[in-house]
């Protein structure tokens, strides 16, 4: 593995042969971090925006779960 730093990025170098599905939560993770990173939202304001986030998805999928 090789990790390279420019003026603009990080670059990661890894062998093809690694294993992609714990790879890509790597990859998610530093999605999130690169997404957050100028976040200017509240922890209490997250939290509202993930309830909100969870009420809608169970009102979309309740009746895949109870018959």
């Amino acid at each position: 593995m090789v990790i390279e730093r420019t003026d603009s990025e990080i670059i990661f170098r890894l062998p093809a042969d690694m294993d992609t599905a714990g790879l890509q939560r790597i990859v998610n993770y530093l999605k999130y971090k690169e997404t957050i990173r100028k976040s200017q939202g509240t922890e209490e304001q997250a939290s509202q925006l993930a309830d909100e986030s969870k009420k809608r998805w169970w009102a979309e999928n309740k009746k895949r779960f109870i018959k």
